[in-house]
């Protein structure tokens, strides 16, 4: 027998935004987009993505592409960048200042393959690997296995790799590949379902975006891509008045994690740790000087993505280390 709703969780209003030609923008960020779905703080919304071009579409293959994406690729204007975004959506209430918390609430996988490529001038090692090669990979959703065509086999663990407000409309059309201070391609494989996501709002309504599907990733995104896929997603948004900050953060049920995002993977480094030291100061009154060391014996720096021009890095810190005993 399923549990009775409480009073609040009935009244959370749950919407579907599917992957259409005109739900979706496909390379790149721009504040002047018109929303797609306009929702209330509080709400849920169920969120459809298809990832890939055409040509990276499997050509006589058992595996299908799926109807959604076949219809973009036909309707759908393409800008600079490669991947293919739902939304916006508009939250009402956010205006320019406030941070949107946006809960990933749970993560399906649309189809049963995704693809990896990767190619000359892209990826970590460019010079050693300068030429082209796409490869289709299966996905066991029942056992949770990917399925190279070596035979290897990998766990699956899928996440959204771009999650974003709109930049300020002033910056005009923003390229998806690059990271920013409003999200974006994070690729950040932490951020699962039970995760929340903080991403500062820099236009009233925030005007929410996402797309990406990963069904695996290691830290680093070492060759340009993950196994891209297509995924539906769960979210619910909240828009929050008492942050103020002014770079993305992110909670998993375990961990704080903060972002630092700089073309210099060093400066990266020094951003995503500043926040943390700034966010346990905030958390515990302890001086600043204590949470430096702590963040020296109790924090993680992994290494995000390397191959979106603007490199990422987050700090993870274990929440329980922060309570204090009675």
């Amino acid at each position: 027998m399923n549990k009775p709703l409480s009073a609040n969780e009935a009244a959370v209003q749950t919407h579907l935004l599917r992957s259409l030609p005109d739900t979706v923008h496909w390379g790149f960020f721009d504040g002047s987009l018109p929303p797609v779905l306009t929702i209330d703080s509080g709400d849920r919304v169920v969120i459809e993505c298809v990832s890939g071009n055409p040509e990276w579409m499997p050509q006589d293959s058992p595996f299908k592409p799926l109807d959604d994406i076949k219809l973009i690729h036909q309707k759908a204007k393409r800008g600079s960048g490669n991947h293919i975004l739902t939304g916006p959506i508009c939250i009402k209430d956010a205006v320019v200042g406030d941070v949107l918390e946006v809960k990933i609430l749970d993560i399906e996988m649309r189809q049963d393959w995704g693809f990896n490529l990767f190619r000359s001038y892209g990826g970590t090692l460019p010079d050693e690997f300068n030429y082209y090669r796409i490869i289709h990979v299966a996905l066991d959703r029942a056992n949770k296995l990917a399925t190279m065509p070596s035979g290897l086999k990998v766990p699956l663990a899928p996440f959204f790799g771009q999650l974003a407000v709109a930049p300020p409309k002033a910056f005009g059309k923003q390229n998806s590949k690059e990271p920013r201070e409003f999200g974006g391609n994070l690729d950040c494989k932490d951020l699962t379902a039970g995760s929340t996501i903080f991403l500062p709002v820099w236009n009233d309504g925030a005007l929410f975006s996402t797309g990406d599907g990963h069904a695996a990733q290691g830290h680093g995104e070492v060759d340009g891509t993950a196994i891209e896929t297509s995924l539906t997603g769960k979210f619910e948004f909240k828009v929050r008045k008492d942050l103020g900050w002014k770079l993305p953060r992110a909670e998993t049920p375990t961990h704080l994690i903060a972002f630092g995002l700089d073309c210099d993977l060093d400066d990266a480094a020094k951003q995503a740790l500043k926040q943390m030291i700034d966010w346990i100061v905030a958390l515990t009154g302890i001086h600043k000087d204590e949470a430096y060391a702590l963040c020296s014996f109790a924090c993680d720096l992994h290494v995000t993505q390397t191959v979106n021009n603007v490199k990422g890095v987050h700090a993870m810190l274990a929440k329980s280390i922060l309570q204090k005993p009675a």
